[in-house]
């Protein structure tokens, strides 16, 4: 059994254990007449080796849900933790070590260097914080991600798909707790987010990683174990092992226009 067998064996074992969770969370912008709650009292755990999709009408408070719990935003009361750790007890420059070395993140937007050769860009975290790659791992993420003939390129030389697999890539790279990903096949075609989504996808099956996606597109939400949904900064229901078309009649409950955009 190679090292990244035995890793991916033992986040097998460790499934169904809580990567990340909240409790009673509520995130208040403005006050009085302009008072927005956008999240108002979410209770959610996401469990390790699982690929969770939150999806919700504009304005739900998806994205300030995957904000908060990954330690990009503040929250008003109620708590958040990465495993055990409670973000809440954490100063700045915890905080910032604990997204840099126990969270990865895939967005919309590459947010790759473009001095950076496309290897470079995927270790940068890991160079940040001081500590060299596991090689084997890291040569496992690249062949997953077909990016092994690709790695002395920079960034303005690779195609948006290409690009995109770089940035999963580099969230898969330093073996994080958890992987946010907001709205990762934004910017490309149908044919390419199926790549993408495909990867995020084998991550979690074949490594063990623990995946939590912010969409408004129930074909990408079709590959999750699981999808959230949101509404007026609640959870309102949630589904295991869906299916794109479930999904979308799922959301022409809560509002016809939300998956007509």
């Amino acid at each position: 059994m190679t090292a990244v067998q035995a890793q991916a064996h033992a986040h097998a074992h460790a499934r169904g254990h809580v990567a990340a969770a909240t409790s009673d969370l509520h995130k208040i912008y403005g006050s009085g007449e302009a008072r927005v709650s956008a999240l108002d009292g979410v209770d959610i755990a996401f469990r390790q080796g699982e690929f969770t999709a939150i999806m919700g009408p504009s304005g739900s408070g998806k994205s300030t849900l995957m904000h908060c719990v990954a330690g990009l935003d503040s929250f008003t009361s109620g708590s958040v933790r990465i495993g055990t750790t409670e973000l809440d007890r954490l100063d700045d420059r915890q905080l910032t070590e604990l997204r840099r070395d126990r969270i990865g993140f895939v967005f919309q937007a590459f947010h790759l260097l473009p001095t950076l050769t496309a290897l470079e860009n995927i270790t940068l975290p890991l160079t940040i914080a001081g500590r060299r790659p596991d090689r084997q791992w890291l040569d496992h993420v690249i062949a997953m991600v077909g990016l092994t003939g690709r790695l002395h390129h920079r960034p303005a030389e690779l195609s948006g798909g290409q690009q995109q697999r770089v940035a999963v890539a580099r969230a898969l790279a330093a073996r994080p707790a958890i992987v946010f990903a907001d709205e990762p096949t934004g910017n490309l075609d149908s044919r390419t987010g199926a790549e993408i989504l495909g990867f995020l996808r084998d991550s979690v099956r074949d490594l063990g990683q623990t995946v939590v996606m912010v969409t408004h597109d129930p074909v990408a939400a079709g590959y999750a174990d699981r999808v959230v949904f949101l509404a007026d900064g609640r959870i309102v229901d949630e589904m295991v092992r869906p299916g794109a078309e479930r999904v979308l009649e799922r959301m022409k409950d809560f509002d016809p226009r939300a998956v007509t955009g």
